[in-house]
């Protein structure tokens, strides 16, 4: 050990080593390196990014259940502290479709506060995960877990605007599906056709605009025309109405420790759905770029903050936007510098523009996010993935079910688990135990006899482990009339607790029918798990364990000719 920690002390090297990992996590002289290379660009599509963001943030926070205002502070706090202190340099973060799904409830069980207090502890979360450097396995999980749950995101969210669409102020139940069908039965009831055609119209400009110009953010052009026929036309439709100008005053009347333990299910579920979308948004953002590479654990760290902030000005749970950064790249960013633009263009929107954006119909807002649900889900990845393995098949099905038919909470916590189930499932029927012929090497054919006749080889083969040692081990058990069985463990991948102490039961019962174990080929890994169980104790006692397949059958040999012939032994 260096001397230097020794004379630090535990406690004082502990302390360095965490200090050392939070200077890791904090912005770097690199970052305002890259926002020297081209600030013009920069400003250039930080001005485009917030065009395109300004509906949706309007729309997510209406989504969210806490309005329009809760959106806009959302984006402009969370897009200023994630892109100063996250991992990626050309992210743009803000409200997203997937966090109002998780909120909903939330809001209809705590109310505004419980959205506030729910989000900060996922911040607190995140910071966690980031110290713990855990931003490298968020981004293990599989790829059609993620897709199911994209998928059931985008059903519900548009489940959710129903109502909105038709005209349907407060419509009854509980599920957001049976909110949307009680909205449709009212429609029919007391029938106003110009909101459904205005969330149509609006969500067709989206749709075929960005088919026939890409670039044009026609998501801000069929809402301001949506505004403009609210303004002039008596369509009755029902705006966002008066908006504060400016973002709220900074509180943190919002805290209620006793609520904390209600609400840590929630706050874990939005952690880790923030951490897997910022994650997976960071290397979209990579693959759209060259030479780009970002910090998944500092991107957890500047998530946690801005998630830790934005509740101090009324935002909702924020994360990594995959549309808006996909913009943001395309527009040409290069730096953090992007992001921070987009974050003040909005909040200049919110201080001068606020009358402007209080005529924007419901409605259009509704037809907004139809339009983002229908871009969200990627119907050939979806059917591909159905295709490929029954098990993606099985993950696709139930987290997408789960999402529709329950609430994402569930389906987070569902769907990892079946992945893990899953795979381990996999894993486990990997292992194998194979009956393998006894090597004769230099005896006799006497001596070969003698071995084929009373002695067995076993190849052990993959893990052995909790999911895979009693499947493995079973036959073994039931081994009859031979004298001698040679485990060959060289090929042992893995071994666990489990597997150690059924090998040990497995050994223990063929002895007792009067047969003798030799096992050869153990690894100094595996044999330390042995020997802390005490499994096979007695044969290394007895000089039964080889190092070598061949010692393993010499003395395999010399113990039958020794039962056989006791004269001769």
């Amino acid at each position: 050990m260096d001397p230097a920690t020794t004379a630090r002390g535990p406690a004082a090297t502990f302390l360095l080593e965490h200090a050392s990992r939070v200077r890791n996590l904090l912005p770097a002289r690199a970052d305002l390196t890259a926002v020297r290379r081209d600030p013009r660009r920069d400003l250039v599509a930080g001005l485009t990014v917030a065009v395109v963001a300004l509906p949706l943030a309007l729309a997510f926070g209406v989504a969210s259940g806490l309005g329009a205002q809760a959106g806009l502070a959302t984006a402009v706090v969370a897009g200023i502290v994630a892109a100063v202190f996250g991992g990626s340099n050309l992210q743009v973060s803000g409200p997203t479709g997937a966090m109002t799904v998780v909120l909903i409830p939330i809001v209809h069980t705590y109310g505004a506060s419980g959205v506030l207090m729910v989000g900060a502890m996922a911040g607190l979360v995140l910071i966690a995960m980031a110290l713990a450097r855990l931003g490298r396995y968020v981004r293990l999980l599989p790829i059609s877990l993620v897709e199911g749950f994209t998928a059931g995101i985008a059903v519900v969210i548009a489940l959710q605007q129903v109502p909105a669409a038709l005209g349907v102020a407060d419509p009854a139940g509980e599920k957001v599906w049976a909110r949307a069908a009680d909205a449709v039965r009212q429609s029919l009831a007391h029938l106003h056709p110009a909101a459904p055609l205005t969330a149509l119209g609006v969500a067709a400009v989206m749709l075929l605009g960005a088919r026939w110009r890409p670039g044009v953010p026609f998501s801000l052009v069929g809402v301001a025309l949506a505004a403009l026929l609210a303004t002039v036309l008596p369509l009755g439709l029902t705006t966002l109405g008066a908006l504060p100008s400016g973002l709220p005053t900074p509180s943190l009347a919002f805290l209620h420790p006793s609520a904390a333990g209600a609400l840590l299910t929630s706050a874990l579920a939005i952690a880790a759905l923030a951490a897997l979308e910022s994650l997976l948004c960071a290397t979209v953002a990579d693959g759209m770029t060259v030479g780009e590479r970002h910090d998944p654990d500092r991107e957890l760290f500047g998530q946690g903050l801005a998630n830790l902030v934005v509740p101090v000005f009324g935002g909702v749970p924020a994360t990594a936007a995959i549309a808006r950064t996909a913009v943001n790249v395309r527009a040409g960013a290069r730096s953090r510098l992007a992001a921070v633009t987009h974050a003040v263009v909005l909040l200049v929107v919110v201080l001068l523009a606020a009358p402007l954006v209080s005529s924007i119909p419901l409605a259009a807002l509704a037809g907004v996010l139809f339009a983002t649900c229908v871009r969200m889900v990627e119907v050939s990845s979806l059917r591909a993935l159905l295709r490929s393995t029954r098990t993606d098949a099985v993950i696709v099905t139930l987290t997408f079910g789960v999402t529709v038919a329950v609430d994402l909470v569930t389906a987070v916590g569902v769907g990892i688990a079946a992945a893990v189930v899953l795979a381990l499932r996999a894993v486990a029927r990997s292992a194998r135990l194979d009956q393998v012929p006894v090597d004769g090497g230099d005896h006799s054919d006497e001596e070969r006899a003698l071995l084929d006749e009373h002695v067995v080889a076993y190849r052990l083969e993959g893990p052995l482990f909790f999911a895979a040692a009693h499947r493995v081990l079973l036959e073994l058990a039931d081994i009859a009339d031979v004298r001698v069985v040679i485990l060959r463990m060289s090929r042992v991948s893995a071994l666990d607790a489990t597997g150690a102490h059924v090998l040990g039961d497995t050994i223990t019962t063929l002895e007792r029918r009067g047969t003798t174990v030799l096992i050869s080929g153990i690894t100094p890994d595996h044999d330390a798990v042995l020997a802390t169980l005490g499994v096979g104790a007695q044969l290394r006692a007895d000089g039964l364990v080889f190092a070598d397949t061949p010692s393993a059958i010499t003395a395999a040999r010399q113990l039958v000719e020794a039962q056989l012939h006791p004269a001769r032994a």
